[in-house]
Parts: structure tokens; sequence; C-alpha cells
């Protein structure tokens, strides 16, 4: 593995009262290696060592073991006993997955790696929209079966040829087996086309891309006769200032952000930021994060290691930039200091949702529009204004540095993958995951973390970088 992989979980067994060796002995009772096989480890110490390994006793000391056995060590305290699913096979080691065996496919999204790319989009894209037309329908338990499946296709490492290879994967019986079938046999999924071609699918997904409007007011509406966007000029529909700016805004925010756009927004945040606190840290999340080059906003996440410095700062980064003609929009969340915040699924941070007029053009004309102010539209020759910003949606989070790595691992996403590390918390480990911290409900305590890998170690599950966690 990775020199600061190792490095990082070296120093985590320590501090557990593990001995760590740092060259091979025979005094080595557990060598843990992470997607190499048997073969290769064995062979990987005959070159360091330049002999072979003699492994002795009834219980063949050492035990050359896969990183799940580390991972359950580091969340009991102590070594656990060492079993078949362990240990590191000839060519494969026991956790790996492939076409024939199913058995080692793991329930939980957050036990498994799901890039971004994968191998059955065709599949998961039907499914999806089943899933949001059950979402619009109210339905959750048909929502929540759909993503479920298609969470599951979306981290094989493989194209699904038959239905019979699904057979056994955890979440992928009864309707989403017969939409696999179809989309196998015939090329498309008819249920899922009907409704894509729908009127009440096609004007919900209208009403919710709408910046403020969600499924129950998108319902409502749609009740009430709304069946595209100027029906909601009639002075009988009450928008919301989000939903007013949300419609007059709309092509803007239905555009994708690019990476290069989010970056930019960045550099227009630090500046304010650091107007007031230069050594504050800003860190971009959600799908950006997770190796995403486009998205539909840009999230950031705000900490530093005096919580005093983040006393009323993003109220004052905000006004600077408002004052500079930036923002379009700004709600602003207080923090919740509700002395059970840790042991809920709730978000307590201090947060604004917001719109920013991002400035068009190369950055240095950019960086000169955040230091002076950036005009809202400019005349062309004929005299008609047309805007030199394009309205971006960012939410800003603050949180104090003790609680930054829960905080980071809950605004990276993705959505599914977060509800299913809460769900894995809870359920199997009976504790409360929060983006706040980890609460123990036997001893009612919250266990402190410094790091992202440290939490799933706590959790007794392998670490999923944010590249990996688009399930």
């Amino acid at each position: 593995m990775g020199a600061a992989r190792r490095g990082f979980l070296a120093a985590l067994a320590q501090r557990k009262g593990f001995s760590v060796a740092q060259e091979y002995s025979d005094a080595v009772t557990h060598v843990v290696s992470e997607q190499n096989s048997l073969a290769e480890v064995l062979g990987w110490i005959e070159g360091k060592t330049g002999c072979g390994v003699q492994r002795t006793g009834r219980q063949k000391s050492p035990h050359f073991l896969d990183i799940s056995w580390f991972t359950e060590s580091m969340s009991a305290g102590e070594p656990m006993s060492v079993e078949g699913r362990h240990c590191l096979q000839g060519d494969r080691t026991s956790s790996s997955t492939d076409k024939a065996d199913h058995s080692a496919v793991l329930p939980y999204a957050c036990q498994r790696r799901t890039p971004l790319m994968h191998h059955n989009s065709q599949i998961t894209d039907a499914l999806e929209i089943l899933a949001r037309a059950a979402s619009f329908r109210g339905s959750e338990v048909r929502y929540l079966g759909f993503t479920r499946a298609a969470s599951m296709l979306k981290s094989l490492p493989y194209k699904l040829q038959s239905v019979e290879e699904a057979e056994d994967l955890p979440w992928c019986g009864g309707h989403c087996k017969s939409v696999i079938q179809e989309i196998l046999e015939d090329g498309v999924c008819r249920e899922a086309e009907a409704l894509k071609a729908s009127e009440h699918y096609q004007c919900m997904e209208l009403l919710t891309s709408i910046f403020g409007v969600g499924v129950k007011t998108a319902e409502r509406w749609y009740k009430d006769g709304v069946r595209k966007l100027d029906d909601l000029k009639d002075p009988k529909f009450k928008l919301t200032t989000e939903q007013r700016l949300g419609l007059e805004h709309y092509t803007d925010l239905r555009l994708p952000v690019t990476h290069e756009e989010a970056d930019r927004v960045q550099c227009m945040i630090r500046e304010a930021l650091q107007t007031f606190v230069p050594d504050i840290q800003i860190t971009m999340t959600g799908g950006f994060r997770r190796g995403k080059q486009q998205g539909h906003d840009v999230d950031f996440l705000i900490t530093h290691p005096d919580n005093s410095a983040l006393t009323g700062l993003l109220k004052k980064a905000m006004d600077w930039l408002d004052g500079k003609g930036l923002l379009l929009y700004r709600h602003r969340k207080e923090r919740s200091h509700a002395p059970h915040r840790l042991n809920r699924n709730m978000d307590g941070h201090e947060t604004c949702y917001s719109i920013f007029a991002l400035p068009i053009g190369d950055l240095k004309s950019e960086r000169d529009s955040v230091s002076s102010g950036v005009a809202r539209s400019i005349g062309d020759s004929s005299g008609v204004s047309s805007p030199i910003w394009k309205a971006v949606r960012v939410d800003l989070v603050v949180t104090p540095y003790s609680e930054y790595p829960y905080a980071l691992l809950g605004w990276t996403g993705s959505k599914h993958f977060e509800r299913e590390l809460r769900r894995f918390s809870l359920q199997e480990k009976k504790m409360t995951l929060s983006s706040h911290g980890l609460f123990d409900g036997d001893t009612k305590c919250s266990i402190a973390a410094t790091s992202e890998e440290e939490i799933f170690a706590y959790l007794g599950l392998d670490y999923v970088p944010p590249s990996d966690r688009n399930a």
C-alpha cells in the first residue's frame, strides 16, 4: 500500500496498543496487505529478505491477511481471531469479487467501491428513473429499493451479460430483476420509458429543478394545474424568495457548473474569508471531491483550529462579497447548540445557502472584478444590456475543527453512500453517525476522530476514498 496510508494505519495500530514492525522478521505474527494475493506478498517479502517465509505451528504463523482483519481489529481494539475470509488466497484476496462468486458482494454501499464510471449504466439509468418516479409519488420504500439495486450494479467490476449473473446480488431481486432481464434481452425497460414520457414525471422533473422547490411543493403545484414555468407567473402562486430567484435565474442554474468554475468560486470565497482570517481552511466537497468534472452546485467546508476565529466569520465574508456585487441570494442558518446533537442524524452546522454572480471572463479579469466589484451587465453596440456573470449555487458550511473529519465525510457524499454509511453504523455497530461525530449508543459517548480513515476504522470498514463513493 502507499506510504502515506501505511503510515496512518501503523500509527492507528500503535495507538491501539499493537506492535508494528518496520521490517519482516521471525517475530512477526500478522502480515496485512491491501489488494494483493498471497503469492505477491510472499514474493515481495522474499525479495526484501533474500529468503523464503517459513510458516510454523498448527495455525500457520505468521498469518497473511487482507486489510479487513486489520479494520475489524482496530474497531474491536484487540486482535481479532483469524477466519478464512481474512486470509490472502493464492491469486486473489478473500474479499475480492468476481462474476462467479457473489457471496463476497457486500450489501451496504459503504462497504463497496463505486467509481464514477461503471459498466452497467443502461440498467442503472432505468432503475434511477423508476426511483425518481417513486419519490415523486411519495413511495419511500420503492425509491430505496430501486436506488439500492442501481447502487449495487454500479459497483460491479464487470458488465452483466445475463439475468442469472444478478441472481444472488443483494437488492437485485423482484421488480429490479425484471428490469435487468428486460434490458439485457430487449435493450430497453418499457416501464421506465413510459414513465419518462408521462406528463406527471416530466412536470415533476421540471418543477423540482427550480431552486427552492421540493417534491411536496411540486406535487401541490401540479395538482393546481402547473405544467410549465410560465404558469407560475399567475399571482395565485405565492412564491418564496428562493423560488422567485430560482425562476429568475432558472437557465443559469440548470447549466452544469464546471470544475474550472468551481475553482474560480473557491478563489472568490477564499479571498473573502482571508480578508478576516488569513489562515482559514477551506475545502471543496460534494461531487467535485469525488472526481466529478461538473455539477449542479458547489459545496465548501470551512474550519480553523481556533474556534473563536470562526465566530461571525461567515456573515462577515458574505457581507464582503455582497458589497462587491457578487451575491444574488443568501440564506444563513445559525449553528445549532443542542446538547444532544451528536447522537442524532442531523446537521446543525452553521450554513449559508447562496447564489453567486460568477463573473464571466479569464481569471485575471475575475480577480480584478472581485477586488473592485463587478458590474451586473454591459451594453453592446446596439445598446442592449447583456449579463457578464453566471448564476451559480454555492453552499458554505462552517464546522469546528474537532468535527471537521465527520463534516468532511458527511458533505462529500454521494447521498446514497452517506445514507448507507449511517444505516450501517446504526444497524451493524449500534452507533449513530452524523456530520458532527460518532455516538456510541452503549457507552452514551461520542468518539473523536482526526481523519476520515479513522472513522472508517472505528466502524470496522475498509477505507473508501472519495473517488469510489459515487454510489
